[in-house]
Protein backbone atom coordinates (compact mmCIF):
# COMPACT_ATOMS: atom_id res chain seq x y z
CA UNK A 1 0.00 0.00 0.00
CA UNK A 2 3.18 2.05 0.93
CA UNK A 3 4.24 2.48 -3.18
CA UNK A 4 0.54 2.80 -4.01
CA UNK A 5 -0.54 5.75 -2.00
CA UNK A 6 3.02 7.59 -2.48
CA UNK A 7 2.35 7.35 -6.55
CA UNK A 8 -0.84 8.95 -5.87
CA UNK A 9 -0.11 11.41 -3.09
CA UNK A 10 3.02 12.88 -5.63
CA UNK A 11 1.28 12.64 -9.06
CA UNK A 12 -2.42 13.95 -7.51
CA UNK A 13 -1.97 17.35 -9.65
CA UNK A 14 -1.91 14.85 -12.71
CA UNK A 15 -4.85 13.34 -11.73
CA UNK A 16 -6.61 16.72 -11.56
CA UNK A 17 -5.09 17.49 -15.01
CA UNK A 18 -6.63 13.88 -16.26
CA UNK A 19 -10.09 14.84 -14.71
CA UNK A 20 -10.11 18.37 -16.28
CA UNK A 21 -9.34 17.45 -19.88
CA UNK A 22 -12.10 14.65 -19.58
CA UNK A 23 -14.12 17.98 -18.69
CA UNK A 24 -12.72 20.21 -21.38
CA UNK A 25 -14.39 17.06 -23.51
CA UNK A 26 -17.69 17.14 -21.52
CA UNK A 27 -17.64 13.27 -21.35
CA UNK A 28 -19.63 11.06 -18.60
CA UNK A 29 -22.08 14.54 -17.99
CA UNK A 30 -19.32 16.10 -15.98
CA UNK A 31 -19.43 19.99 -15.93
CA UNK A 32 -17.87 21.48 -19.15
CA UNK A 33 -14.90 23.86 -17.94
CA UNK A 34 -12.17 25.27 -20.61
CA UNK A 35 -8.65 23.42 -20.67
CA UNK A 36 -6.07 25.25 -18.90
CA UNK A 37 -2.93 26.59 -20.86
CA UNK A 38 -1.11 25.00 -17.87
CA UNK A 39 -1.04 21.98 -15.51
CA UNK A 40 -3.00 22.80 -12.20
CA UNK A 41 -1.93 22.19 -8.98
CA UNK A 42 -3.92 20.63 -6.43
CA UNK A 43 -4.38 23.28 -4.54
CA UNK A 44 -5.78 25.70 -7.42
CA UNK A 45 -8.23 22.83 -8.65
CA UNK A 46 -9.98 23.20 -5.08
CA UNK A 47 -10.48 27.57 -5.22
CA UNK A 48 -13.02 26.87 -8.00
CA UNK A 49 -16.31 25.41 -7.14
CA UNK A 50 -16.46 23.86 -10.59
CA UNK A 51 -13.09 21.84 -10.82
CA UNK A 52 -13.78 21.47 -6.89
CA UNK A 53 -16.99 19.76 -7.88
CA UNK A 54 -15.62 17.93 -11.12
CA UNK A 55 -12.78 16.44 -8.58
CA UNK A 56 -15.72 14.49 -7.01
CA UNK A 57 -17.89 13.96 -9.91
CA UNK A 58 -14.53 11.66 -10.80
CA UNK A 59 -15.19 9.48 -7.72
CA UNK A 60 -18.59 8.65 -8.67
CA UNK A 61 -17.23 7.96 -12.18
CA UNK A 62 -14.30 5.58 -10.83
CA UNK A 63 -16.67 4.01 -7.88
CA UNK A 64 -19.09 3.06 -11.37
CA UNK A 65 -16.89 2.38 -13.93
CA UNK A 66 -13.98 0.23 -10.93
CA UNK A 67 -14.05 -1.01 -7.53
CA UNK A 68 -16.73 -2.81 -5.09
CA UNK A 69 -19.55 -0.87 -6.85
CA UNK A 70 -19.45 -1.27 -10.10
CA UNK A 71 -22.14 -3.16 -12.18
CA UNK A 72 -19.40 -4.65 -14.27
CA UNK A 73 -18.79 -8.37 -13.98
CA UNK A 74 -15.32 -7.28 -11.25
CA UNK A 75 -18.26 -5.73 -8.54
CA UNK A 76 -19.70 -7.11 -5.88
CA UNK A 77 -23.19 -7.60 -7.49
CA UNK A 78 -21.48 -9.88 -9.50
CA UNK A 79 -18.90 -11.67 -7.25
CA UNK A 80 -21.12 -12.08 -4.24
CA UNK A 81 -23.84 -13.54 -6.13
CA UNK A 82 -21.74 -16.25 -7.21
CA UNK A 83 -19.88 -16.38 -4.02
CA UNK A 84 -23.38 -17.33 -2.24
CA UNK A 85 -26.27 -18.92 -3.67
CA UNK A 86 -27.58 -16.33 -6.14
CA UNK A 87 -25.90 -16.63 -9.39
CA UNK A 88 -24.16 -19.22 -11.10
CA UNK A 89 -20.56 -18.99 -13.22
CA UNK A 90 -20.44 -20.05 -16.86
CA UNK A 91 -17.29 -19.21 -17.24
CA UNK A 92 -14.09 -20.90 -16.53
CA UNK A 93 -10.69 -19.57 -15.49
CA UNK A 94 -8.53 -17.80 -12.75
CA UNK A 95 -9.03 -15.13 -14.64
CA UNK A 96 -12.68 -14.99 -14.24
CA UNK A 97 -14.97 -14.94 -11.71
CA UNK A 98 -15.05 -18.81 -11.31
CA UNK A 99 -12.99 -19.42 -7.82
CA UNK A 100 -15.66 -17.24 -6.03
CA UNK A 101 -18.52 -19.22 -7.78
CA UNK A 102 -16.48 -22.45 -6.90
CA UNK A 103 -15.38 -20.54 -3.26
CA UNK A 104 -11.38 -20.82 -4.05
CA UNK A 105 -10.39 -17.52 -3.73
CA UNK A 106 -6.67 -16.89 -2.46
CA UNK A 107 -4.71 -14.02 -0.93
CA UNK A 108 -2.94 -13.54 -5.00
CA UNK A 109 -6.30 -13.47 -6.71
CA UNK A 110 -6.06 -10.69 -9.24
CA UNK A 111 -9.86 -9.83 -8.47
CA UNK A 112 -9.45 -9.50 -4.30
CA UNK A 113 -6.09 -7.45 -5.26
CA UNK A 114 -8.03 -5.30 -7.81
CA UNK A 115 -10.80 -4.71 -5.52
CA UNK A 116 -8.79 -3.92 -2.68
CA UNK A 117 -6.76 -1.48 -4.32
CA UNK A 118 -9.47 0.91 -6.53
CA UNK A 119 -11.29 1.47 -3.49
CA UNK A 120 -8.71 2.71 -1.16
CA UNK A 121 -7.30 4.93 -4.26
CA UNK A 122 -11.02 6.07 -4.51
CA UNK A 123 -10.85 6.89 -0.52
CA UNK A 124 -7.35 8.22 -0.63
CA UNK A 125 -9.48 10.68 -3.92
CA UNK A 126 -12.15 11.44 -1.14
CA UNK A 127 -9.74 12.41 1.14
CA UNK A 128 -8.02 15.21 -1.30
CA UNK A 129 -11.33 16.16 -1.53
CA UNK A 130 -11.86 17.15 2.17
CA UNK A 131 -8.90 18.18 2.42
CA UNK A 132 -9.03 21.14 -0.67
CA UNK A 133 -12.25 22.30 -0.37
CA UNK A 134 -11.11 22.93 3.92
CA UNK A 135 -8.27 24.80 2.98
CA UNK A 136 -10.13 26.69 -0.01
CA UNK A 137 -10.62 30.21 -0.17
CA UNK A 138 -12.31 30.20 -3.06
CA UNK A 139 -15.25 28.60 -2.40
CA UNK A 140 -18.76 29.89 -0.41
CA UNK A 141 -19.54 27.86 2.68
CA UNK A 142 -22.66 26.01 0.63
CA UNK A 143 -20.30 24.93 -1.69
CA UNK A 144 -17.84 23.52 0.94
CA UNK A 145 -20.66 22.14 3.24
CA UNK A 146 -21.78 20.39 -0.34
CA UNK A 147 -18.84 18.82 -1.31
CA UNK A 148 -17.13 17.89 2.26
CA UNK A 149 -20.85 16.27 3.03
CA UNK A 150 -20.47 14.04 0.20
CA UNK A 151 -16.92 13.00 0.29
CA UNK A 152 -17.60 11.84 3.66
CA UNK A 153 -20.70 9.98 3.23
CA UNK A 154 -18.51 8.52 -0.14
CA UNK A 155 -15.44 7.67 2.58
CA UNK A 156 -17.96 6.02 4.76
CA UNK A 157 -19.65 3.90 2.29
CA UNK A 158 -16.64 2.42 0.56
CA UNK A 159 -15.02 1.89 4.20
CA UNK A 160 -18.44 -0.04 4.94
CA UNK A 161 -17.93 -2.40 2.06
CA UNK A 162 -14.14 -3.00 2.41
CA UNK A 163 -15.15 -4.41 6.39
CA UNK A 164 -17.76 -6.12 5.08
CA UNK A 165 -15.90 -8.39 3.03
CA UNK A 166 -12.21 -8.45 3.89
CA UNK A 167 -13.06 -8.09 7.62
CA UNK A 168 -11.31 -5.61 9.61
CA UNK A 169 -9.63 -3.15 7.58
CA UNK A 170 -7.45 0.43 7.34
CA UNK A 171 -9.82 3.43 7.96
CA UNK A 172 -7.90 5.82 5.97
CA UNK A 173 -8.79 9.84 6.68
CA UNK A 174 -5.55 11.47 5.21
CA UNK A 175 -3.97 12.11 2.01
CA UNK A 176 -0.67 11.42 4.17
CA UNK A 177 1.12 8.21 2.47
CA UNK A 178 3.84 8.23 5.58
CA UNK A 179 1.03 7.48 7.95
CA UNK A 180 -1.51 5.56 5.43
CA UNK A 181 1.94 3.41 4.39
CA UNK A 182 1.81 1.68 8.36
CA UNK A 183 -1.92 1.76 9.13
CA UNK A 184 -3.24 -1.17 11.02
CA UNK A 185 -6.29 -2.67 10.41
CA UNK A 186 -9.59 -1.68 12.61
CA UNK A 187 -12.07 -4.43 13.17
CA UNK A 188 -14.75 -4.51 11.61
CA UNK A 189 -17.35 -2.93 14.40
CA UNK A 190 -14.55 -0.37 14.68
CA UNK A 191 -14.73 0.25 10.96
CA UNK A 192 -18.42 0.61 10.87
CA UNK A 193 -18.32 3.14 14.10
CA UNK A 194 -16.56 5.44 12.04
CA UNK A 195 -18.11 4.77 8.68
CA UNK A 196 -21.25 6.27 11.29
CA UNK A 197 -19.32 9.09 12.78
CA UNK A 198 -18.47 10.05 9.18
CA UNK A 199 -21.91 10.04 8.19
CA UNK A 200 -23.57 11.48 11.33
CA UNK A 201 -21.55 14.57 10.37
CA UNK A 202 -22.05 14.33 6.23
CA UNK A 203 -25.67 14.47 7.11
CA UNK A 204 -25.21 18.12 8.78
CA UNK A 205 -23.40 19.37 6.14
CA UNK A 206 -26.09 17.93 3.09
CA UNK A 207 -28.46 20.11 1.81
CA UNK A 208 -32.17 18.17 2.53
CA UNK A 209 -33.01 18.58 -1.34
CA UNK A 210 -30.92 17.30 -4.45
CA UNK A 211 -28.07 19.22 -6.26
CA UNK A 212 -28.70 17.12 -9.20
CA UNK A 213 -31.97 16.16 -10.49
CA UNK A 214 -31.19 12.57 -11.27
CA UNK A 215 -30.16 11.85 -8.08
CA UNK A 216 -26.97 10.87 -8.73
CA UNK A 217 -25.20 13.26 -6.14
CA UNK A 218 -25.92 11.89 -2.39
CA UNK A 219 -28.30 14.49 -0.12
CA UNK A 220 -28.82 14.63 3.45
CA UNK A 221 -31.14 11.46 3.17
CA UNK A 222 -28.70 9.60 1.44
CA UNK A 223 -26.58 9.79 4.23
CA UNK A 224 -29.15 9.25 6.50
CA UNK A 225 -30.06 6.22 4.60
CA UNK A 226 -26.95 4.19 5.00
CA UNK A 227 -26.92 5.41 8.48
CA UNK A 228 -29.94 3.45 9.25
CA UNK A 229 -28.16 0.48 7.68
CA UNK A 230 -24.90 0.22 9.75
CA UNK A 231 -27.16 1.10 12.63
CA UNK A 232 -28.92 -1.95 11.78
CA UNK A 233 -25.46 -4.08 11.15
CA UNK A 234 -24.29 -2.89 15.04
CA UNK A 235 -27.34 -3.75 16.56
CA UNK A 236 -28.41 -0.43 17.53
CA UNK A 237 -31.55 -0.87 16.92
CA UNK A 238 -33.74 2.69 17.41
CA UNK A 239 -31.54 4.68 15.84
CA UNK A 240 -31.91 2.56 12.70
CA UNK A 241 -35.24 2.95 13.13
CA UNK A 242 -35.07 6.84 13.83
CA UNK A 243 -32.81 7.08 10.52
CA UNK A 244 -35.36 4.59 8.28
CA UNK A 245 -38.01 6.76 9.63
CA UNK A 246 -36.45 9.84 8.60
CA UNK A 247 -35.86 8.92 5.00
CA UNK A 248 -39.24 7.22 4.49
CA UNK A 249 -41.01 10.61 6.12
CA UNK A 250 -39.90 12.47 3.07
CA UNK A 251 -42.79 11.36 1.32
CA UNK A 252 -42.76 14.55 -1.09
CA UNK A 253 -39.41 13.75 -2.34
CA UNK A 254 -39.41 9.88 -1.96
CA UNK A 255 -42.53 8.84 -3.49
CA UNK A 256 -43.04 4.72 -4.11
CA UNK A 257 -42.99 2.92 -7.22
CA UNK A 258 -45.64 0.05 -7.37
CA UNK A 259 -44.82 -0.62 -11.22
CA UNK A 260 -41.48 -3.20 -10.17
CA UNK A 261 -41.12 -2.84 -14.09
CA UNK A 262 -40.30 1.06 -13.25
CA UNK A 263 -38.46 0.52 -10.26
CA UNK A 264 -34.84 0.56 -12.06
CA UNK A 265 -35.26 3.04 -14.17
CA UNK A 266 -33.96 6.40 -13.62
CA UNK A 267 -36.85 8.62 -12.83
CA UNK A 268 -38.17 6.29 -10.28
CA UNK A 269 -39.29 8.47 -7.58
CA UNK A 270 -38.37 5.44 -5.05
CA UNK A 271 -34.76 5.95 -5.81
CA UNK A 272 -32.22 7.65 -3.04
CA UNK A 273 -28.92 7.39 -4.74
CA UNK A 274 -27.26 6.33 -8.11
CA UNK A 275 -24.82 6.10 -10.50
CA UNK A 276 -24.96 7.94 -13.97
CA UNK A 277 -24.80 5.76 -17.10
CA UNK A 278 -21.01 6.07 -18.06
CA UNK A 279 -20.73 7.52 -21.70
CA UNK A 280 -19.65 4.17 -23.20
CA UNK A 281 -23.08 2.86 -21.27
CA UNK A 282 -26.12 3.81 -22.78
CA UNK A 283 -27.66 2.53 -19.36
CA UNK A 284 -26.72 0.88 -16.10
CA UNK A 285 -23.70 -2.14 -16.49
CA UNK A 286 -25.69 -4.10 -14.41
CA UNK A 287 -27.68 -4.78 -17.79
CA UNK A 288 -24.71 -5.20 -20.09
CA UNK A 289 -23.43 -7.85 -17.50
CA UNK A 290 -26.76 -9.79 -16.76
CA UNK A 291 -29.13 -9.64 -19.78
CA UNK A 292 -28.78 -12.50 -22.41
CA UNK A 293 -30.50 -13.30 -25.42
CA UNK A 294 -29.93 -16.81 -26.07
CA UNK A 295 -28.39 -19.79 -24.03
CA UNK A 296 -26.21 -21.02 -22.58
CA UNK A 297 -25.10 -17.34 -20.66
CA UNK A 298 -22.02 -15.69 -21.68
CA UNK A 299 -21.39 -14.83 -18.39
CA UNK A 300 -23.98 -16.08 -15.43
CA UNK A 301 -27.16 -16.96 -14.48
CA UNK A 302 -29.56 -16.88 -12.09
CA UNK A 303 -29.65 -19.94 -9.72
CA UNK A 304 -32.55 -22.34 -10.01
CA UNK A 305 -32.34 -22.89 -6.42
CA UNK A 306 -32.95 -19.19 -5.98
CA UNK A 307 -35.86 -19.03 -8.90
CA UNK A 308 -37.64 -21.94 -7.12
CA UNK A 309 -37.38 -20.05 -3.58
CA UNK A 310 -39.89 -17.56 -4.55
CA UNK A 311 -43.40 -18.25 -4.61
CA UNK A 312 -45.06 -18.75 -7.62
CA UNK A 313 -47.32 -15.65 -7.17
CA UNK A 314 -44.52 -13.66 -6.09
CA UNK A 315 -44.53 -10.64 -8.68
CA UNK A 316 -41.01 -10.32 -8.63
CA UNK A 317 -40.04 -13.48 -9.58
CA UNK A 318 -42.36 -12.36 -12.87
CA UNK A 319 -40.90 -9.07 -13.68
CA UNK A 320 -37.33 -9.09 -12.43
CA UNK A 321 -36.76 -12.59 -13.63
CA UNK A 322 -36.33 -13.70 -17.28
CA UNK A 323 -36.01 -16.93 -18.43
CA UNK A 324 -33.93 -18.34 -21.77
CA UNK A 325 -34.54 -21.31 -23.39
CA UNK A 326 -32.81 -23.33 -26.31
CA UNK A 327 -35.92 -25.54 -26.66
CA UNK A 328 -34.17 -28.21 -24.23
CA UNK A 329 -32.51 -26.13 -21.37
CA UNK A 330 -34.02 -23.32 -19.63
CA UNK A 331 -31.74 -20.39 -18.08
CA UNK A 332 -32.69 -17.53 -15.54
CA UNK A 333 -31.27 -14.18 -15.64
CA UNK A 334 -31.69 -11.19 -13.37
CA UNK A 335 -33.78 -8.33 -15.04
CA UNK A 336 -33.93 -5.77 -12.90
CA UNK A 337 -32.06 -3.90 -15.19
CA UNK A 338 -34.03 -4.85 -18.46
CA UNK A 339 -31.85 -3.07 -21.27
CA UNK A 340 -28.09 -3.74 -22.54
CA UNK A 341 -26.16 -1.56 -24.23
CA UNK A 342 -27.94 -2.12 -27.33
CA UNK A 343 -30.19 0.61 -26.84
CA UNK A 344 -28.90 4.24 -27.81
CA UNK A 345 -31.42 5.66 -25.28
CA UNK A 346 -30.80 5.87 -21.26
CA UNK A 347 -33.43 4.67 -19.57
CA UNK A 348 -31.74 3.07 -16.56
CA UNK A 349 -28.74 4.18 -13.98
CA UNK A 350 -27.23 1.85 -11.29
CA UNK A 351 -29.30 2.26 -8.02
CA UNK A 352 -27.18 2.09 -4.90
CA UNK A 353 -29.73 3.26 -2.14
CA UNK A 354 -33.44 2.69 -2.26
CA UNK A 355 -36.69 2.73 -0.22
CA UNK A 356 -37.54 -0.86 0.00
CA UNK A 357 -34.47 -0.85 2.52
CA UNK A 358 -35.46 1.44 4.20
CA UNK A 359 -38.60 -0.43 5.21
CA UNK A 360 -37.40 -3.55 5.75
CA UNK A 361 -34.52 -1.77 8.24
CA UNK A 362 -37.36 -0.35 9.40
CA UNK A 363 -39.40 -3.65 10.01
CA UNK A 364 -36.37 -5.49 11.27
CA UNK A 365 -35.48 -2.70 13.31
CA UNK A 366 -39.22 -2.61 15.21
CA UNK A 367 -39.18 -6.44 15.59
CA UNK A 368 -35.75 -6.35 17.39
CA UNK A 369 -37.61 -3.86 19.97
CA UNK A 370 -41.08 -5.58 20.32
CA UNK A 371 -42.88 -3.49 18.01
CA UNK A 372 -44.53 -6.20 16.26
CA UNK A 373 -47.69 -4.67 14.79
CA UNK A 374 -45.16 -1.77 13.60
CA UNK A 375 -42.91 -3.94 11.87
CA UNK A 376 -45.70 -6.44 10.44
CA UNK A 377 -46.81 -3.16 8.48
CA UNK A 378 -42.91 -2.16 7.17
CA UNK A 379 -43.11 -5.83 5.97
CA UNK A 380 -46.44 -5.94 4.42
CA UNK A 381 -46.06 -2.77 2.50
CA UNK A 382 -43.08 -4.17 0.77
CA UNK A 383 -44.77 -7.99 0.28
CA UNK A 384 -48.25 -6.30 -0.65
CA UNK A 385 -46.20 -4.51 -3.27
CA UNK A 386 -44.92 -7.98 -4.94
CA UNK A 387 -48.63 -9.67 -4.72
CA UNK A 388 -48.12 -11.42 -1.69
CA UNK A 389 -50.31 -11.46 1.26
CA UNK A 390 -49.41 -10.34 4.57
CA UNK A 391 -47.37 -12.61 6.55
CA UNK A 392 -48.60 -14.86 9.06
CA UNK A 393 -45.32 -14.22 11.60
CA UNK A 394 -46.29 -13.39 15.20
CA UNK A 395 -43.63 -13.44 17.26
CA UNK A 396 -40.88 -11.30 17.34
CA UNK A 397 -38.13 -14.06 16.02
CA UNK A 398 -40.56 -15.29 13.47
CA UNK A 399 -40.69 -11.47 11.84
CA UNK A 400 -37.02 -11.10 12.15
CA UNK A 401 -36.94 -14.58 10.07
CA UNK A 402 -39.27 -12.99 7.49
CA UNK A 403 -37.97 -10.19 6.97
CA UNK A 404 -34.85 -11.86 5.99
CA UNK A 405 -36.83 -14.16 4.03
CA UNK A 406 -38.20 -10.71 2.00
CA UNK A 407 -34.58 -9.30 1.40
CA UNK A 408 -33.62 -11.94 -0.40
CA UNK A 409 -36.19 -11.58 -2.98
CA UNK A 410 -36.58 -7.86 -2.94
CA UNK A 411 -32.50 -7.23 -2.90
CA UNK A 412 -31.50 -10.59 -5.27
CA UNK A 413 -27.74 -9.51 -6.94
CA UNK A 414 -28.10 -5.82 -5.97
CA UNK A 415 -24.40 -5.23 -4.20
CA UNK A 416 -24.64 -8.66 -2.24
CA UNK A 417 -26.91 -7.88 0.15
CA UNK A 418 -27.46 -11.74 0.40
CA UNK A 419 -23.99 -12.29 1.55
CA UNK A 420 -24.27 -9.28 4.01
CA UNK A 421 -27.06 -10.37 5.62
CA UNK A 422 -26.05 -13.89 6.06
CA UNK A 423 -22.95 -12.66 7.52
CA UNK A 424 -24.42 -10.41 9.96
CA UNK A 425 -26.97 -12.94 11.18
CA UNK A 426 -24.15 -15.77 11.49
CA UNK A 427 -25.91 -17.86 8.94
CA UNK A 428 -23.45 -18.14 6.02
CA UNK A 429 -22.85 -21.64 7.62
CA UNK A 430 -26.31 -23.14 7.80
CA UNK A 431 -27.22 -21.46 4.55
CA UNK A 432 -24.55 -21.93 2.30
CA UNK A 433 -23.16 -25.53 3.21
CA UNK A 434 -25.74 -27.25 1.61
CA UNK A 435 -25.99 -25.62 -1.77
CA UNK A 436 -22.30 -24.94 -2.35
CA UNK A 437 -20.18 -27.92 -2.42
CA UNK A 438 -16.58 -25.59 -2.03
CA UNK A 439 -17.91 -23.47 1.00
CA UNK A 440 -15.77 -23.31 4.01
CA UNK A 441 -16.43 -21.59 7.45
CA UNK A 442 -13.30 -19.32 6.91
CA UNK A 443 -15.17 -18.06 3.48
CA UNK A 444 -16.66 -16.08 5.49
CA UNK A 445 -14.67 -12.78 4.42
CA UNK A 446 -12.06 -12.27 1.50
CA UNK A 447 -8.61 -12.68 2.37
CA UNK A 448 -6.56 -9.44 2.63
CA UNK A 449 -4.27 -8.98 -0.78
CA UNK A 450 -1.30 -10.49 -0.31
CA UNK A 451 0.88 -8.24 -2.20
CA UNK A 452 -0.23 -5.77 0.53
CA UNK A 453 0.67 -7.68 3.46
CA UNK A 454 3.79 -7.60 2.07
CA UNK A 455 4.56 -3.87 1.91
CA UNK A 456 2.68 -3.19 5.19
CA UNK A 457 3.40 -6.11 7.90
CA UNK A 458 0.90 -3.99 10.35
CA UNK A 459 -1.82 -5.06 8.12
CA UNK A 460 -1.55 -8.70 9.65
CA UNK A 461 -2.85 -10.93 10.81
CA UNK A 462 -4.15 -12.45 7.46
CA UNK A 463 -7.87 -13.86 7.36
CA UNK A 464 -8.35 -17.12 8.59
CA UNK A 465 -8.16 -20.28 5.99
CA UNK A 466 -5.80 -18.07 3.92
Amino acid sequence: MKNKLKTISFFWPVAVWGVLLCLATSCDNFVGVEQPNSQLTGTAVFENNTTATAAMKDIYAKMRDNGLLTGKSVGLSNLLGQYTDELVCYQTGVTTAEPFYNNSVTATNGYVQQLWNSTYNQIYATNAVIEGVTASTGMTTAQKNQLIGEALFVRALLHSYLAGVYGGCPYITTTDYVQNSTVHRLTTVAVYNECIADLEESATLLPESYISYERIRPNQYAARALLARLYLYTGQWAQASNEASAVLNQTAMYVWEPDLDKVFLKECTSTIWQFSASGGYANAQEGALFVFNAGPPPTVALSQYLYNSFATNDQRRNHWIRSITDGTTTWYQPYKYQQDNSSTTTTSYSVMLRLAEQYLIRAEARAQQGDLIGAKQDLDFVRNNAGLGGTTATTSTAIITAVMEERRFEFFTELGMRFFDLQRTGALDATLTPVKPGWNTTDGLWPVPQSELLINPNLAPQNAGY
